[in-house]
């Protein structure tokens, strides 16, 4: 390549490493124009400007069972990341998170003198911690978006850099919230409670059913209640509407405009993953709940060596919120942990209070910007 005009590969496999991915090109392109992108990514990174020679929805699988299940198109997806990079020869190559495939993946470009910067570190200090070894061997340059993940890595002789977390930026309304309960014909008076079953169909059939159960026993217990579903963007309606048809609920307004309602409810019910963060940037109590197959279960059990699943929880290295797993999934379970903090205005607000707190730690705004600083200097031909 040029030394004007640098190539760089970018690598992802879901929708959240999509958003990730799609802000760092963003950033980068502003620091420097000429850079051109490729990779495998979705609709954001598309918007950026990177040319996709495989799309995420090939990729995005949840859990050891469903992975399994998926190995061959997973592998075939690998074998054209591969062939491609090989082809392409690109400047770096910049893998986001997923880290089950992209580990294998730098082991493999790493042996044929690719540059590999890594974003957003696999989750070593839960599981797994001797990916570190790997990782020393085969990542040029980590990024990782929590301080205790350097603090992880120092210990272990690995230099990383923190560059915060960019959902700080991405968290912000863009209406307030009179406005916003005037235009989906919400009653501003009236509590109202955010549903957030995922952003993966999976686990939207899994968790939707149980929150949609629940808000009927919440109704009962406490009628001056409403209720807003918010709707993944890279989701399907469809599957919504065919879950909400086939349940007899009080009403669900549904929205697709994420971080409004957010702003707009008092609480919700979320599926564990990145919008325990996004819940808790915005300081709205909430009850955490994750299902997966039964294998999954046992293999989180004999692996996994942290306390908690959601990541408000484990940021804050203390319980926080609530989590509800497996079997503890069920409407009444959900109802009434709701039910508990909102009759209760004292642990409802420290809640709230320690939620707020938790946003300093996740850095300042300018994340990334700070990865694309990184991301220049990591690159052998400067641009």
């Amino acid at each position: 390549m040029s030394q004007q005009h640098p190539h760089i590969m970018i690598i992802c496999g879901e929708p959240s490493g999509d958003m990730r991915a799609a802000s760092l090109v963003n950033a980068i392109k502003k620091l420097s124009p000429g850079i051109t992108f490729s990779g495998i990514g979705g609709a954001c990174c598309e918007r950026e400007g990177v040319r996709l020679f495989s799309n995420i929805d090939d990729l995005a699988v949840m859990g050891f069972t469903e992975v399994i299940k998926n190995l061959a198109r997973i592998k075939r997806v690998f074998n054209t990341a591969v062939a491609e990079i090989t082809k392409q020869r690109p400047d770096a190559v910049i893998l986001v998170d997923y880290p089950g495939f992209n580990l294998r993946l730098a082991k493999v470009l790493k042996q044929k003198g690719f540059k590999i910067i890594y974003y957003v570190s696999p989750q070593v200090w839960a599981w797994q911690e001797s990916r570190v070894k790997l990782i020393k061997k085969v990542v040029d340059r980590m990024m990782v978006l929590f301080p205790f993940e350097k603090e992880f890595y120092a210990k272990r002789g690995y230099a990383v850099d923190f560059v915060g977390h960019p959902i700080v930026d991405e968290v912000a309304a863009n209406m307030n919230t009179s406005d916003f309960f005037k235009k989906l014909g919400l009653n501003p008076s009236l509590r109202t409670i955010g549903l957030l079953p995922g952003s993966r169909e999976k686990e939207i059939i899994n968790l939707l059913p149980d929150m949609l159960n629940a808000t009927k026993l919440i109704k009962e217990k406490a009628p001056q209640t409403q209720f807003i579903l918010l709707q993944a963007k890279n989701v399907d309606p469809s599957i919504f509407n065919t879950i909400l048809a086939s349940h007899t609920t009080p009403t669900i307004t549904t929205t697709s405009e994420y971080y409004n309602a957010l702003n707009a409810v008092d609480a919700c019910i979320v599926a564990s993953g990145t919008a325990t963060l996004e819940t808790g940037i915005c300081g709205k109590p909430m009850v955490v709940v994750y299902r997966t197959s039964w294998l999954t279960e046992m293999l989180v059990r004999l692996f996994i060596k942290i306390r908690y699943i959601s990541l408000v929880n484990i940021v804050a290295g203390r319980k926080l919120v609530d989590e509800l797993l497996q079997k503890e999934v069920t409407p009444k379970n959900i109802s009434n942990e709701i039910l508990r903090f909102l009759s209760n205005p004292t642990v409802y607000n420290k809640m709230q209070h320690d939620l707020l707190d938790l946003r300093s730690s996740l850095g300042s705004s300018g994340a990334s910007q700070r990865a694309a600083h990184v991301v220049l200097d990591a690159l052998p031909i400067k641009p």
